[in-house]
């Protein structure tokens, strides 16, 4: 095992001791940032979201920052804004929080969709345009969101365009009873993750970048196995929009970054199942006369219906 993949093995190992009962939320959270996506995170308010975006941004020795959204939120307290230096006779542009590695959304659907839409270049061109001048973002950059249930009061839904440049969407529900317990018996001593220590450093994260991207095979038949996967949602009865290509490149690099977490210079058809239900539902788009279809068990009959390469 080399020096980074110890280090990941480390951040899951620190962070399970003060995030009860959020393993599985943990994992995907990690696989999603170290294949240089976007995640997702939604579920009732009180689970624990804002503290496991906050604890990986920490541990990962990356520069923060955290949006709250709110419905009077402008894009430009995302973007940032030039204002007028009067000495200099020149406007001087203030980034706003989105020019962080890590940036944190905080209820990202109760901002309304001209704000959501400050976010959408940032998060496909990792750059944003203001005034017609382009901005690069720091390298690596993340956006971390969280958001409520759509039936909460106050919520404006995610475009698809948006939606689809999440590379997964997870929650973390509520924990077993035991972890509840636990949870209660050492909050009054636990660590804020704010002051949880580095890690890893920005140079460390980017080279972990490198070795999933160039060391681990995926082979011909695992290509085709995803793109029959993604034929197969293209073609559903159900569905009026399947995954698009930049969805089947996320499928790709999660199943790569699965592999290299499990040890493995290669992908293998596991890699690709074992994500599906966090990495496909909220790409797909159901015909009005099936919307009130489970998209998590339609993916799971897809995924059984298309038969695992040997």
């Amino acid at each position: 095992m080399d020096i980074e993949q110890s280090h990941i093995n480390e951040i899951f190992a620190h962070l399970s001791q003060y995030l009860y009962g959020k393993d599985t939320a943990l994992k995907l959270a990690l696989i999603t940032c170290c294949s240089k996506g976007h995640l997702l995170i939604e579920d009732l308010p009180g689970l624990g979201k804002t503290t496991l975006a906050l604890a990986i941004a920490r541990v990962m020795g990356l520069s923060f920052g955290r949006i709250q959204c709110t419905s009077d939120l402008l894009p430009s307290d995302i973007t940032g804004l030039s204002i007028y230096n009067k000495n200099s006779g020149e406007f001087v542009f203030h980034p706003g929080p989105v020019f962080n590695n890590i940036v944190l959304v905080d209820e990202i659907n109760r901002a309304t969709p001209k704000t959501q839409s400050a976010l959408l270049e940032a998060m496909g061109e990792k750059q944003t345009t203001i005034e017609g001048k382009t901005y690069l973002h720091p390298q690596p950059f993340f956006v971390i969101a969280t958001q409520n249930p759509m039936e909460q009061f106050g919520t404006f839904p995610l475009p698809e365009s948006q939606m689809d440049r999440f590379m997964m969407k997870i929650s973390i529900g509520y924990p077993g009873s035991e972890e509840e317990k636990q949870i209660l018996r050492r909050e009054s001593n636990q660590t804020e993750p704010e002051h949880f220590d580095a890690i890893l450093n920005r140079n460390e994260v980017i080279r972990i970048h490198e070795e999933i991207r160039n060391g681990i095979y995926v082979s011909e038949k695992i290509l085709e196995y995803i793109m029959k996967i993604v034929e197969a949602t293209r073609t559903h009865r159900y569905i009026s929009a399947g995954i698009s290509t930049r969805g089947a490149i996320a499928i790709t690099e999660s199943a790569k970054t699965n592999a290299y977490f499990s040890g493995r210079d290669f992908v293998i058809p596991e890699d690709i199942k074992e994500l599906s239900e966090y990495s496909i539902p909220h790409r797909i788009v159901l015909k009005e006369e099936h919307d009130s279809i489970n998209k998590k068990e339609l993916v799971r009959s897809i995924i059984d219906d298309v038969p695992t390469p040997a």
